[in-house]
């Protein structure tokens, strides 16, 4: 069965920082674009981030460039997603999602999500 697990999400005050998660099983993540997206309340899903498979770019939503940074370990079968300078903003509940072509919302396997919370 393939699964995605995220962690790391919490509350965090304005400016600060956290390190999101995306653990892989049943597969290798090595082989899969992975995008991390976020859902703030009454809003659509937005796309974050998107790591190419085999080393290929990254790639970062404008609202973000410059803030968050997307990585892998290939030995840990996870992928990353550091923020700082959060904003509330930021606030939403982010997922990743794995697809064998390219991120996107129709990404064959998706995490359940972890809320990040940003406020003073």
């Amino acid at each position: 069965q393939l699964q995605l697990v995220e962690s790391g999400g919490g509350l965090v005050q304005p400016g600060g920082s956290l390190k999101l998660s995306c653990a892989a099983s049943g597969f290798t993540l090595d082989d899969y674009a992975i995008g991390w997206f976020r859902q703030a309340p009454g809003k659509e899903r937005e796309g974050v981030s998107c790591i190419s498979k085999s080393d290929g770019p990254t790639l970062y939503a404008n609202s973000v460039k410059g803030r968050f940074t997307v990585s892998r370990d290939y030995a840990k079968n996870t992928v990353y997603l550091q923020m700082n300078n959060l904003k509330p903003d930021d606030t939403a509940v982010y997922y990743c999602a794995a697809d064998p072509n390219y991120c996107s919302n129709y990404a064959e396997v998706w995490g359940q999500g972890t809320v990040v919370t940003v406020s003073s």
